[in-house]
């Protein structure tokens, strides 16, 4: 039981070095709410 508990802890950590070193925005907060994600839609057009 400890071995897999170890080698996840290996494997998550490797996981997440990976990720951070990887570039780009990696957040592990969660969602994020009040941040505008999209572009506001155009308004229809008649």
């Amino acid at each position: 039981m400890a071995k897999i508990i170890i080698a996840f802890v290996v494997v998550a950590g490797a996981a997440l070095y990976l990720l951070t070193k990887g570039g780009g925005e990696v957040s592990i907060a969660g969602e994020q709410h009040g941040i505008e994600t999209h572009a506001p839609a155009d308004p229809a057009q008649k």
